[in-house]
């Protein structure tokens, strides 16, 4: 695999941090905005609220440490049990801030990522960029699981992170004041010496802190990279296991169970290798945060020890001055209590952003260097190709020159030796070929059909299968039954209303007379048929095309491929050859062809 699927994520990664952050809130604070902000803003003011009040109940909480150790430091047993009585109401009200404070973030994470995750499938799905991005060198792998998984995982955790800095400055500002009021200063003599250290819990809290904090970019910096490793490893074997339920039969019927498992392995080894880093870099995190863990409570009593003994601290004031020690340092450590989410959030908003960096590029009007076939709508009523020039992604040339104009009612052949670019004409009329030079003009509003030989059926009623993409209550299940009688399934019609994966449940020769059936209740008006007719006998296929040509007088039918007797039923033929200098051109050669037949064997009479 060359590198240049992942050029797009490596120009947004050396633009840093800031980029991304940026970038992210470009795109993901548009909920603020719009016909959400209201909703939005509410949910972010109820949060705030809730984070204010349950300042409030943690410095009760603190105001009653100090309350009930005096009671017991002074042997007062009214004081104590007042205290131990007033203690369930400070619970309650510790327990219903919480539940507010859960209600809203988690309603506000799941809304926030119902908008990113509709913005981006609005975005991928609008203009054919799914197909774009797929069929483009300069795509990227899963952008489904960017979708689902790494939008969750950009937008839960920010929303901790807004929290938990917000309630860090709140905290923070409130439990520096009880340390400097109630820790005050402290008088130092050392060598002879005395100084007095002002404020010196507040010195010491600080100091503490930022040192730890210090300390884990230089740990765990590495941590952000392995999570986006790990994250592309999972989305890829997740894409090996689909695919292969997708194609289970075809790797039965090839016996290639022993190399699918085989490659399943290998991925999977490279996704436990991905994950092994990241327990790596957990591990080497732990040691920090836990021993940050064990040293918190000890540091402010060890600080406030020599007033304590020198009675100048009550012991009540000093496990005050520990609660609110505590309180700060869960302020100051959140980056070192938080690194391992923050750096998975990285991993997952820079996918993010990488997904819509390419979904922009999808609509550039070159890929790679190699330009985008230019295409238009007319007020007309012909299909008309103007000096086309079709283009590989690498800038090779495929077809020199294309031009043609197709009108209703054309039965048109397209034909040509193997590998002259047959297929990548007829997928530049319907808009699948994306590089080249020249223009391709379609009537507006009129619905183009590319049928293959292996036509896509989607999950569901068999009935909804026939009436895709207009729906069935665009038609009716007469028109289907009618559809498929004609097509030659009348076996299928028992079958109208049941759901399956049809797809698979279908043989080959079902699945296009399924397909044919398809073009029949819907009608579009150009309909373009790339060896639809391959499972079936000259004499069915001849069949199968006149029916079509009698019930769609008015739409432009285009074909390729086919038994021989096939093209006595075309009214116009197209060629694809080389020409001296080794271009393929195309030319028309209409006159050597016969009108659609009116005096061929009767469909139903092939067909049955």
């Amino acid at each position: 695999m060359t590198g240049t699927p992942f050029e797009p994520k490596l120009e947004m990664r050396d633009q840093g941090r800031t980029h991304l952050l940026r970038a992210f809130v470009s795109f993901a604070g548009g909920y603020w905005s719009g016909p959400t902000a209201r909703a939005a803003g509410l949910l972010s003011l109820g949060l705030v609220a809730c984070l204010i009040f349950k300042l409030l109940v943690d410095v009760g909480m603190n105001r009653w440490n100090r309350w009930f150790f005096d009671a017991l430091e002074r042997h007062d047993t009214g004081g104590a049990a007042l205290a131990a009585f007033a203690f369930p109401v400070l619970v309650f009200f510790v327990a219903a801030v919480g539940v507010g404070i859960l209600r809203c973030r988690e309603t506000l994470q799941v809304r926030w990522r119902e908008w990113c995750t509709e913005k981006l499938l609005d975005r991928w799905l609008s203009g054919r960029r799914f197909y774009r991005m797929r069929v483009a060198r300069d795509g990227m792998e899963n952008p489904e699981y960017r979708i689902s998984d790494d939008v969750r995982m950009a937008t839960e955790p920010l929303t901790d992170f807004a929290i938990g800095l917000f309630t860090a400055v709140l905290t923070a500002s409130t439990f520096v004041v009880i340390l400097w009021t109630v820790g005050g200063g402290l008088n130092v003599s050392l060598g002879g010496y005395h100084f007095h250290v002002p404020a010196f819990m507040v010195i010491g809290a600080l100091v503490y802190g930022c040192v730890v904090s210090a300390f884990m970019p230089l740990v765990g910096g590495q941590l952000s990279g392995a999570v986006a490793a790990r994250n592309e490893a999972e989305a890829r074997f997740r894409a090996e296991m689909i695919t292969m339920r997708e194609n289970a039969e075809a790797i039965v019927r090839t016996q290639g169970e022993g190399h699918a498992r085989r490659q399943l392995t290998r991925t999977y080894a490279a996704l436990t290798k991905s994950w092994l880093l990241v327990v790596g870099q957990h591990a080497r995190i732990t040691w920090l945060t836990n021993g940050n863990a064990a040293m918190v409570p000890v540091f402010p009593l060890v600080l406030a020890a020599p007033k304590y003994l020198a009675g100048d601290l009550s012991l009540g004031e000093v496990m005050q001055l520990t609660s609110a020690f505590v309180q700060v340092q869960i302020a100051i450590g959140w980056l070192v209590d938080n690194y391992s989410r923050v750096a998975e959030w990285v991993a997952s908003a820079r996918r993010i952003v990488e997904l819509n960096e390419v979904l922009d590029q999808a609509e550039s009007a070159s890929q790679n260097g190699v330009p985008i076939i230019a295409r238009a709508t007319t007020h007309g009523s012909d299909v008309e190709i103007e000096g086309l020039r079709l283009l590989r992604p690498s800038g090779e040339s495929v077809i020199a020159k294309a031009q043609a104009r197709f009108s209703p009612g054309d039965r048109i052949i397209v034909s040509g030796a193997a590998g002259v670019g047959k297929s990548s004409l007829l997928r530049a009329v319907a808009g699948l070929w994306l590089w080249g030079e020249g223009e391709i003009r379609v009537p507006a509003g009129k619905q183009i059909c590319y049928v293959a030989a292996n036509p896509f059926l989607q999950t569901g009623r068999l009935s909804e299968v026939i009436c895709f993409p207009d729906g069935l209550e665009a038609h009716s299940t007469a028109a289907c039954l009618r559809a498929l009688e004609i097509c030659g399934a009348n076996d299928l019609a028992e079958r109208i209303d049941e759901n399956d994966h049809w797809d698979h449940v279908l043989s080959a020769s079902e699945k296009q007379r399924v397909a044919l059936a398809r073009i029949l209740v819907t009608r579009p008006d150009i309909v373009i048929l790339k060896h639809a007719f391959s499972c079936f006998s000259a004499m069915e296929q001849i069949a199968l095309f006149d029916c079509l040509a009698r019930m769609l007088p008015f739409s432009t039918l285009i074909t390729t491929g086919g038994a021989a007797g096939l093209a006595d039923l075309h009214s116009r033929r197209f060629v694809l050859e080389r020409d001296e200098t080794g271009e393929v051109r195309l030319t028309e050669r209409g006159a050597d062809l016969l009108q659609p037949a009116r005096g061929s064997q009767p469909v139903m009479r092939v067909l049955k």
